[in-house]
């Protein structure tokens, strides 16, 4: 089957959300039946053998990547909510951004040390997100098995970044920006 083309669904936005900066915007890929198919079915064939048990998306468009994700793999899907936002006990976790800082939290009880988690997301840039959401993964004891992504701007080296937190830990991606 060919691969594809998910370049042509991804929309350059210059100057936003600042001066300088090129925004790459998914929305049209995730608007896109085809896309938006091929895109879950892609992730989810890279990882079927890593006996994943937990999807963990990153609000708020990891979400929209990592439900249908976890939905095909047949496994639970877990939020890593904006702080607030969840109405029971949660771990939080903050770290840094392009533009600042953030947090994320996640129910203390979302997974376990028996989960095989798989973190996704829609787009890694500097890997603050994709870490802090692992990181609340792990503070319950689970396994971090994996990370995918749509979109990875590798000039930013978010590889790096993964790799001082999760040596080892299998990194997929549909689009390197360099």
């Amino acid at each position: 089957m060919a691969r594809y083309d998910y370049e042509s669904k991804i929309v350059d936005i210059p100057d936003y959300p600042e001066p300088g900066v090129i925004f790459k915007d998914v929305m049209p890929l995730f608007a896109d039946r085809e896309a938006f198919t091929s895109a879950v079915d892609e992730i989810c064939e890279h990882f079927k053998d890593a006996g994943i048990t937990k999807v963990v998306g990153s609000e708020a468009r990891g979400f929209l990547i990592g439900a249908p994700v976890a939905y095909k793999l047949g496994v639970g899907f877990v939020p890593a909510r904006k702080p607030g936002k969840l109405p029971r006990a949660v771990y939080s976790q903050s770290y840094s951004l392009e533009y600042g800082t953030n947090t994320v939290e996640m129910l203390q009880d979302a997974v376990d040390a028996d989960d095989r988690v798989l973190v996704i997301d829609d787009l890694v840039a500097t890997a603050g997100t994709t870490i802090a959401s692992a990181d609340l993964a792990k503070k319950s004891g689970a396994t971090i098995v994996g990370f995918g992504f749509i979109l990875e701007l590798a000039f930013l080296n978010p590889r790096d970044a993964i790799a001082k937190s999760y040596p080892d830990v299998d990194v997929f991606t549909l689009v390197k920006v360099d």
